[in-house]
C-alpha cells in the first residue's frame, strides 16, 4: 500500500491529470442509474494522496504554490461530469440537422465549466492540508462548501452532489432528513477518503472508529426510521398519466390531436384493480402539445373527460399577452389545475429555467454569433414570478416543480413546507434511456426523504412514479413504457427537521471539519517550526 502511495504521491505532469481524470470518472458509478458507491472508497483516497504531491516550489508564490492543487481537483471534476453528464449531448440529437454543432460544446463544454468548483474545492482543502486526518477534514469542508456554492452560483446546477453517492436506496436516504445536503456532501466525502489513511497509518485507529461510527449511524437511523410506522389520516387516489411521445413529433401540427387523443384515453380508462376512481390526474411537463389559446375546444373535451370532483394537472405552454393590440406575446413553462367543468381553476409557472434550453441568457449578444435556444420547445420561456402551492381535492395542498426545479433542495423546502404533497413534471425524454432520467429522479426521490413529503412524479417518456416520504417507490413505470400508475397515496409525514435546521447541521457539519482541519494544519507548522 505504501508503495502503490508512494507512486500516486510522486506522480506529475500528465500522468498527474490522467490519474485525476480516471479516479472522477469512475466516481460517477456511485451515481444513480449504477449505484456502486464502493468505488469512491478508491476514488477519493486517490483524490487525496494525489492532492499530497500537490505542491509548489517553495520559492513560488501563494497562488502558485496553489496551482498543482488546484489542476488536480479539476482534472479530477473534469473526469467526473464529463461521464456523468455526457448524456446531456443526447438531447441535442432530437433536432440533428439543427443542433448538431453545438454538440462539443453541451458534451465538454459543461463539464469542463463545471470542473472548476471541484479545483477550487482542493484549493480550498490544500490550505488547511496535513500530514494526518485533517486532510481528510479539509477535503471534506473543500468540497461540502463547493458543493453548497454549486446549489447557486451562476443560476445553480447542484446535479450529481457527492452526497448523492452515500444514499443509493432508502435505507441510506434517511440521514439527509437531519443533515441535509450540505451536511451530506461533506460527510460522504469525508468518510469516503478515510481509507487514505492506510498508507501513512497516522491517525488509522482514529480513522477507522469515526468510519465504523458513520456508517453505523447513517445504517442504523435509517433502519428505525424505516421501522416506525407513518401515521396518516387522509390519502388521495391519483392516476399519474405517461404518454411516452416522440419528441420529434412533439410540436408537429399534423400529430397534435392524435397526441392529445392519446393522453385523454389513457387517462379515462377504468381504475386499475384495487383501485377507485382518481381524485388527482397528473400529465407530464408540456404534454398539451397546443396553446389553449389557439384551442379553446380542447378544455371542453377536457371538461368531458373529467367526472364529477375529478381534477386535472396538466403541464402546458402558457401564454400571456398574445390577444392584446401590439403586444408581445410571453411564454411560460407552466403547469395548470383544470377542474371536471374544463375550466383552469390555478396555473403555477416554471420559476428557475434551464440556461440555453427554455431562455437564452444575454441572448442579444449570443444572437451575434447564431446561438439560440437549444432544446426544449419551439419559444423562449419567461421565468414566474412566484410559486404557489395547487389545492387539491379533499382539503390537500400540492407544491408543483417542473423539470429540474426538484434537484434544488432549498427551492422545493420553501413550498413543501406548506403542502401535503410534492409534484414533479419533467419531460426527461429528451434524454432517451440514458443515465440522464435515473440521475434526476434519484435528487426528486430525496427532495421526499428531506421535506417529509410523498411525491407524485410524471414524465413524458419515463421515470413517472409514486414516492412515499421516506424515499420509498410505491409504483413506478419504466423510459419508454407507456401507461398510467394509479394509486392510494396517504398525507402522512412530516420533515424530521425543518429546512433552516437542516441547513444550520450541514453548515455545523462543515464548520466542525473546517476547525478540525485549521487546528491540525496549526499544529503541524507549530511542530515542524
Amino acid at each position: 500500500m505504501e508503495r502503490l502511495t508512494g507512486r500516486i504521491i510522486l506522480l506529475w505532469g500528465w500522468r498527474r491529470a490522467l490519474v485525476a481524470f480516471v479516479a472522477g470518472a469512475l466516481a460517477v458509478l456511485a451515481q444513480a442509474p449504477y449505484d456502486f458507491f464502493a468505488v469512491c472508497f478508491i476514488s477519493f483516497p486517490v483524490l487525496v494522496w494525489l492532492l499530497d504531491g500537490a505542491t509548489g516550489e517553495a520559492s513560488d508564490g501563494w497562488l502558485k504554490r496553489l496551482k498543482p492543487a488546484f489542476a488536480t481537483g479539476w482534472w479530477f471534476g473534469f473526469g467526473y461530469f464529463l461521464a456523468g453528464l455526457w448524456w446531456i449531448g443526447q438531447a441535442l440529437l432530437v433536432e440533428a440537422d439543427s443542433f448538431a454543432w453545438a454538440l462539443p460544446f453541451a458534451v465538454v463544454g459543461i463539464p469542463f465549466a463545471l470542473a472548476f468548483f471541484y479545483g477550487f474545492a482542493t484549493v480550498v482543502a490544500r490550505l488547511f492540508w496535513s500530514s494526518d486526518i485533517g486532510r481528510i477534514a479539509a477535503l471534506a469542508f473543500g468540497f461540502g462548501l463547493t458543493e453548497w456554492l454549486r446549489d447557486f452560483l451562476f443560476t445553480g446546477f447542484p446535479w450529481n452532489a457527492v452526497g448523492y453517492a452515500a444514499m443509493p436506496v432508502p435505507l441510506l436516504m434517511q440521514s439527509v432528513s437531519v443533515t441535509g445536503m450540505i451536511g451530506m456532501n461533506a460527510l460522504a466525502v469525508f468518510v469516503f477518503s478515510l481509507p487514505a489513511l492506510l498508507a501513512a497509518r497516522r491517525h488509522l485507529r482514529l480513522g477507522f472508529a469515526l468510519l465504523v461510527i458513520l456508517i453505523a449511524g447513517h445504517v442504523g437511523f435509517g433502519y428505525v426510521r424505516l421501522a416506525v410506522p407513518v401515521k396518516s389520516s387522509r390519502a388521495i387516489e391519483v392516476r399519474i398519466v405517461q404518454p411516452a411521445v416522440d419528441l420529434s413529433e412533439k410540436w408537429d401540427a399534423s400529430v397534435r390531436d392524435r397526441i392529445f387523443a392519446t393522453l385523454l384515453g389513457i387517462s379515462a380508462k377504468a381504475p386499475a384493480e384495487g383501485h377507485t376512481k382518481p381524485q388527482l390526474i397528473l400529465w407530464p411537463e408540456t404534454s398539451v402539445p397546443f396553446l389553449f389559446t389557439e384551442r379553446p375546444d380542447a378544455l371542453t373535451a377536457l371538461g368531458d373527460m373529467l367526472t364529477d370532483g375529478q381534477l386535472l394537472i396538466a403541464g402546458v405552454v402558457r401564454e400571456e399577452g398574445g390577444a392584446v393590440a401590439n403586444a408581445d406575446s410571453r411564454y411560460y413553462n407552466s403547469v395548470v389545475a383544470i377542474n371536471d367543468k374544463g375550466e383552469i381553476v390555478d396555473a403555477v409557472d416554471k420559476v428557475h429555467l434551464v440556461p440555453f434550453g427554455e431562455y437564452v441568457p444575454f441572448a442579444e449578444l449570443f444572437q451575434r454569433f447564431g446561438i439560440g435556444q437549444l432544446v426544449a420547445g419551439p419559444m423562449n420561456f419567461a421565468a414566474g414570478n412566484e410559486r404557489h402551492p395547487i389545492a387539491l381535492p379533499n382539503g390537500l395542498r400540492a407544491a408543483p416543480f417542473i423539470c429540474y426545479e426538484v434537484i434544488f433542495p432549498d427551492l422545493v423546502a420553501v413550498d413543501a413546507a406548506s403542502s401535503d404533497l410534492i409534484v414533479n413534471v419533467t419531460n426527461d425524454a429528451w434524454f432517451g434511456d440514458t443515465p440522464g432520467p435515473y440521475q434526476h429522479f434519484r435528487q426528486a426521490q430525496i427532495r421526499a426523504v428531506e421535506n417529509g413529503r410523498p411525491l407524485l412524479r410524471a414524465a413524458n417518456n419515463g421515470i413517472s412514479a409514486v414516492v412515499d416520504s421516506r424515499g420509498r417507490i410505491v409504483d413506478a413505470l419504466a423510459v419508454n413504457a407507456r401507461g398510467a400508475i394509479d394509486a392510494r397515496v396517504p398525507i402522512a409525514g412530516q420533515a424530521f427537521f425543518s429546512a433552516d435546521q437542516r441547513r444550520i447541521n450541514g453548515l455545523l457539519i462543515m464548520l466542525l471539519f473546517a476547525l478540525t482541519a485549521f487546528t491540525l494544519n496549526v499544529r503541524q507548522r507549530l511542530r515542524v517550526n
